[in-house]
C-alpha cells in the first residue's frame, strides 16, 4: 500500500511554511518480484531447460539415430548426417522439445520437490526416520531411508509428466529421422508412402499427420514404454543425484551433476521405445504395430549407450549449473513484505 500523506512544519526566519511530503508510489516491481520469488523452482528449472536443450540437442539426435538405425558407430552417424542433411541436421525437431522440455522439466521438479518433502513427513510420522532433516545435517551419508524417499519422489515426477511428453517426443522422433524413414530401402510400398508424408514436416504438421494416420490415439504410441523408462529412469536418476550430492557435500562441499546409473538403466527401454515409435509411423490407424522386447543383455539394445551418457552428463551439467545459479540469485532478491 503507498505510504500516507503528513504534514510537516519547516521553520526559519519567515513564518512556517505547511508542505505536504508527496507519496511513495508503487512502481509495479513488487508483483513480479515476490511471483518469481514464490515460484524460484519453476522459474529456474523452465530457464535452464532452454538452455540445456539446446545445447544438447545435436547429441540427442545422434542418439536417437543410432537407436534406430544401423550405423558403424558415433562418427559414421555424425559424417552422413552432416554430408546428407547439413548442420540443419542435427537441429531437426527441436521446436517440440524446447516446448515440451521446458514444460516437463518445470512440472516435473514440481512435482519431485512437493514429493520429497510429503513423502518425507510420511515417513517421519509414521517411521520416526525423516529423511530431509538426515540430509541437512553436515556430515551425513545415504541410507536406504533417504534413497527410497527421493527415489520414489522421482519416480512420481517421471510418471507423472508421461502424459505430458510423450507426444512431444514422438514428433521430435520424427522430425529426427523423417529423411532417413523416406530414403529407406526395401521398405513395404504403402509403409514407404505413410514415411514419405512426415518428412520436412514441423511439429504441429506432424502431430496433425499422425492424428490423420493414426487417429487421436496416436499420439501417445509407445506410452506403455515411455511410462517404464521414465518412471524407471527418473526414480533412479534423483535417487543417484541426491545422494551423490550428499556424498559430495560431505566429502568436498561440492555438488553432483551427473547420474550415468539412471542413463545405463533405462537405455534398454529407451531403445525399445525409439524402434517402437519409429516402426509406428508407418503404419496406419487399425494396423497392428510390433513391439520389440527390452532385452537388458543384448549388446544392440545399447546402441547409442555412449551418447546417451555424454548427453545426460552435457544436459545435466549445463541445466543443473544454470538452474541452481538462477535460484540463489532470486533468493537473493529483497524480500517485499
Amino acid at each position: 500500500m503507498p505510504a500516507e500523506s503528513s504534514i510537516q512544519d519547516v521553520t526559519g526566519a519567515t513564518p512556517p511554511i505547511r508542505t505536504r511530503t508527496m507519496p511513495q508510489l508503487n512502481t509495479g516491481g513488487e508483483k513480479p518480484r515476490r511471483w518469481v520469488k514464490r515460484y524460484r523452482t519453476e522459474v529456474s528449472a523452465s530457464s535452464a531447460s532452454v538452455l540445456s536443450t539446446i545445447t544438447a540437442f545435436p547429441l540427442d539426435s545422434v542418439k536417437t539415430r543410432l537407436q534406430t538405425y544401423p550405423y558403424n558407430g558415433f562418427l559414421h552417424c555424425v559424417r552422413e548426417t552432416y554430408q546428407s542433411e547439413g548442420v540443419r541436421g542435427f537441429f531437426r525437431g527441436v521446436t517440440a522439445p524446447l516446448a515440451s522440455v521446458t514444460l516437463v522439466r518445470t512440472i516435473s521438479f514440481s512435482i519431485y520437490q512437493r514429493s520429497k518433502y510429503i513423502y518425507s513427513d510420511w515417513m517421519g510420522k509414521h517411521l520416526g526416520f525423516c529423511p530431509l532433516e538426515h540430509v541437512n545435517k553436515n556430515g551425513t551419508y545415504p541410507s536406504l531411508g533417504t534413497i527410497a524417499c527421493f527415489g520414489a519422489a522421482g519416480a512420481t515426477a517421471g510418471s507423472g509428466i508421461t502424459f505430458i511428453a510423450c507426444p512431444f517426443e514422438l514428433t521430435k522422433l520424427s522430425a529426427q529421422v523423417s529423411v532417413l524413414m523416406a530414403n529407406q530401402k526395401n521398405a513395404d510400398p504403402k509403409k514407404q508412402t505413410i514415411a514419405l508424408s512426415y518428412h520436412n514436416k514441423g511439429t504441429f504438421k506432424t502431430l496433425a499427420n499422425i492424428v490423420r494416420h493414426r487417429g487421436f490415439s496416436g499420439m501417445y504410441t509407445g506410452l506403455n514404454l515411455h511410462l517404464l523408462r521414465d518412471t524407471l529412469g527418473t526414480g533412479i536418476y534423483f535417487a543417484t543425484y541426491e545422494s551423490s550430492k550428499q556424498l559430495l557435500t560431505t566429502f568436498s562441499g561440492k555438488d553432483a551433476h551427473k547420474n550415468p546409473v539412471a542413463v545405463l538403466a533405462a537405455d534398454p527401454i529407451d531403445s525399445a521405445k525409439s524402434i517402437y515409435q519409429r516402426n509406428a509411423l508407418m503404419y496406419s490407424k487399425g494396423q497392428k504395430v510390433p513391439i520389440p522386447k527390452i532385452q537388458f543383455f543384448r549388446r544392440d539394445m545399447y546402441r547409442g549407450l555412449g551418447v546417451s551418457m555424454g548427453r545426460s552428463a552435457a544436459v545435466n551439467a549445463v541445466f543443473f549449473s544454470a538452474f541452481e545459479f538462477l535460484k540463489k540469485r532470486i533468493n537473493t532478491l529483497e524480500d517485499i513484505d
